[in-house]
């Protein structure tokens, strides 16, 4: 049986994250190349790094008998922690890894600094709506020509807050 893992992400990682991420946006659907194109431009490696300096398990790496097999990005926003993007490589898409690593986010965010966790999700996007349904995400409001006049499905989880003030990143 495959062995799945998790583990923070090193600054040697962000060369392979990056290129991942990039094709992964290329790739999507779901989005206009407005949003694509901004996405490729704000998510650059600087943006990685940071994230890392921050906390390095903003950038959480998944790996499947010790191979990086995807990722989930995220970062500090005013008390939550906004989930960017989450990606299962081509080559592991058949595995159970994104359900994995959907459990590994909550498990480790889920640590009493953040109140919740949130993202976007465009409304066509089934499956991803599908899979943060079954870990707990439910639906608060569709933002009608939202991002750049595209609707957006937000989806959050509420975590168990319990230490005192909130998380700034740096």
């Amino acid at each position: 049986m495959a062995e799945m893992s998790r583990r923070a992400a090193t600054f040697a990682d962000v060369g392979m994250i990056h290129r991942e991420l990039m094709e992964l946006i290329d790739s999507m659907p779901y989005y206009g190349d407005t949003f694509k194109a901004h996405e490729k431009a704000r998510l650059d490696r600087t943006f990685l790094r940071t994230l890392i300096t921050i906390d390095p398990w903003h950038v959480m790496i998944l790996e499947l008998d010790g191979k990086p097999g995807g990722f989930l990005i995220s970062g500090p926003e005013c008390g939550t922690v906004f989930q960017f993007w989450s990606c299962i490589f081509p080559a592991f898409r058949k595995s159970s890894l994104g359900m994995y690593g959907m459990r590994a986010f909550v498990e480790h965010f889920d640590n009493h600094r953040f109140h919740k966790a949130s993202t976007f999700v465009r409304p066509e996007n089934k499956v991803a709506l599908a899979l943060l349904r079954r870990y707990g995400y439910e639906q608060v409001a569709l933002l009608e020509n939202h991002i750049f006049g595209e609707d957006y499905c937000v989806l959050e989880r509420k975590f168990t807050k319990a230490i005192e003030g909130y998380d700034h990143g740096m």
